[in-house]
């Protein structure tokens, strides 16, 4: 079992940068790729980024492209999701998650961002 722990996030105005980061313990040599993904009120959860945990190879939704940056630090076991250019759209509770194959099946609690106009 892989534990997550989110943090970072807050309110922000529109144009604003938050960084939230992600802590994995536990089972962690499993891992294969981590991932945030957002949900918005009365919204399902949609995928935001990821990144691979034994290389560099990531993936963005379009609609955060070029705004929102994912890195890691494998030896801290962690992973960051920079975003910068924040508009009211992205205001969401966020969700880090892990994968040992193919699914996500670790998820943390979620942490708040809102970003006023």
């Amino acid at each position: 079992q892989v534990h997550l722990v989110e943090s970072g996030g807050g309110l922000v105005q529109a144009g604003g940068s938050l960084r939230l980061s992600c802590a994995a313990s536990g089972r962690t040599a499993s891992i294969a790729g981590m991932g945030w993904f957002r949900q918005a009120p009365g919204k399902k959860r949609t995928f935001v980024a990821d990144i691979a945990w034994g290389g560099r190879n990531t993936a963005y939704a379009d609609s955060v492209k070029d705004r929102f940056t994912i890195s890691k630090d494998n030896a801290k076991n962690t992973v960051y999701l920079q975003m910068n250019n924040l508009n009211p759209e992205d205001t969401a509770v966020y969700y880090c998650a892990a994968t040992r194959e193919y699914d996500y099946d670790s998820w943390g609690q979620g942490t708040q961002v809102t970003v006023s106009s």
